[in-house]
């Protein structure tokens, strides 16, 4: 799992940029260098409060076939508890329309008074609801939800038409412009394209294209940006740090598919397929995440300290002083942090230590620096790592500056890994991504982990690490 025990790509090499100090951001003075967020109000998405009342109306209008059966207050209560935890959800503004909804609104609204009168036969047989009730209702029902949800979107359309959302593409200048001429020409959409972020102007007429952060800065005040769409890939290419700044800025970020996606789409936008991005996930649950960090790491050092203990005797008795092993590594944002692991092998010099990729065969080593090596023993220390918060359980693992910057330049989308802390373990690892394997295959796991991270997935891939380590494979 380690930097010294892993290799690049097959058939790609990296590349010798010499010892240049790392570069994880770009430069100020290109597009990606948007220098500060500016503070503006967050792009929300609409209030589900109009549909809430909606879905609620029908229901009660729905009750109305049970006037006459016994117990009707019970029986309308569990109806409009049942029909508000089915209830259809609005999509991205300005929302699907009414005869589009109109199969989910009916299928859920059944599934209400299906189960309501199945639960109440059960209940009281004697009296329970007739084909005809249910029908009625279930009619009812279905009509108003469908009459009162088209109202609440026909409202949204209106607003968003009169008042559409400012926008800025970001993508290569030709693709990024194409997309940009299709929204203009769909103003249902909602949103309307003031300006074109690209490196490069390309001599194509259309939008004002943006290339330094300055200008992206001043567009964004000028015109009250609160949307951005990022031509696909650039959020996994140079132009990721610009929409993570602007994504803390208040900007809701969308990905949009300018080719005909390869699979059907959830959301569409002027016909192309978009999705939107959450370019902060550690933001999202980093109370969680680190109370589980803390949770975990800690209980694992109480139990593990008589371990760790016989570890660091056996190893300095066996291969003299020097136990714990310090190297510099790049965490989140690119902050450098001090690693601790026990040490198994002795570089010569500090550049070796600095440089020298992989040390995992060396025959020199002794056989109890190579047991620890090869059941991951060596790593427990970096739970105090975790502890400290320069690391965390599960994420990309760091690796030393020397090779971040040669990879951050290499391999595109390298760079994204450091937007969330780095881990122990993570969803490369449990994947098999362990000792001499693809930096490129790493790379697209680990941002993969970070685009769709949630607190289950981490105790997912823990519960798969402790399986693993069962097999030393090395780390």
């Amino acid at each position: 799992m380690t930097a010294e025990h892993t290799v690049p790509s097959p058939g790609v090499p990296p590349r010798d940029h010499g010892s240049s100090p790392v570069s994880v951001m770009p430069p100020r003075g290109t597009p990606s260098g948007l220098r500060r967020p500016v503070p503006q109000p967050s792009a929300r998405p609409a209030s589900p409060v109009p549909l809430l009342l909606a879905d609620a109306a029908a229901a009660l209008l729905g009750t109305l076939a049970l006037s006459g059966t016994q117990r009707h207050s019970l029986l309308a209560a569990l109806l409009i508890a049942a029909s508000l935890l089915l209830r259809p959800r609005g999509g991205r503004p300005p929302g699907p329309g009414p005869l589009e909804e109109l199969p989910a609104v009916c299928g859920r609204v059944a599934v209400a008074w299906l189960a309501l009168a199945a639960l109440w036969a059960a209940y009281r047989p004697e009296h329970a609801l007739s084909a005809g009730t249910v029908l009625t209702g279930l009619v009812l029902q279905s009509a108003a939800g469908g009459a009162l949800r088209a109202a609440v979107h026909g409202r949204r359309h209106a607003a968003l038409r009169s008042h559409p959302h400012a926008a800025l593409v970001v993508g290569p200048a030709a693709t990024a412009q194409r997309v940009a001429a299709a929204l203009l020409r769909h103003p249902r959409c909602g949103v309307r394209p003031v300006g074109v972020v690209a490196e490069q102007p390309d001599g194509i007429e259309g939008l004002p294209v943006l290339r330094t952060g300055e200008e992206v800065e001043r567009a964004v005040i000028q015109n009250g940006v609160r949307t951005v769409l990022t031509v696909h890939p650039s959020v996994h290419t140079g132009q990721g740090p610009l929409l993570r700044a602007l994504a803390d800025s208040g900007c809701a970020v969308w990905e949009v598919d300018a080719d005909s996606p390869p699979h059907p789409a959830k959301e569409r936008l002027a016909g192309f397929a978009c999705r939107r991005l959450d370019l902060s996930p550690a933001r999202r649950g980093s109370a969680g995440k680190r109370m589980l960090d803390i949770l975990v790491s800690g209980t694992l050092l109480l139990l593990a300290g008589p371990l760790l203990l016989v570890c660091a005797l056996t190893l300095r008795l066996s291969d003299g002083p020097g136990v714990v092993f310090r190297q510099e590594r790049i965490g989140r944002n690119g902050e450098p942090f001090t690693l601790l692991k026990f040490r198994t092998h002795r570089p010569v010099d500090a550049h070796e230590s600095a440089t020298r990729w992989s040390v995992a065969d060396e025959n020199e080593m002794r056989r109890f620096c190579r047991m620890l090596r090869r059941t991951s023993l060596d790593e427990l220390l970096q739970l105090w790592n975790v502890l400290r918060g320069d690391m965390s359980l599960v994420g990309p693992r760091p690796e030393r500056p020397y090779f971040v910057s040669q990879f951050s330049r290499t391999y595109p989308g390298y760079a994204a890994r450091h937007r969330m802390r780095a881990g122990i373990t993570g969803l490369a690892q449990v994947h098999g991504l362990r000792g001499d394997t693809s930096i490129e295959d790493r790379c697209r796991f680990d941002n993969a982990y970070i685009d769709d991270w949630s607190l289950w997935q981490d105790i997912c891939i823990l519960l798969r690490t402790a399986v693993t380590l069962v097999r030393p494979t090395g780390s």
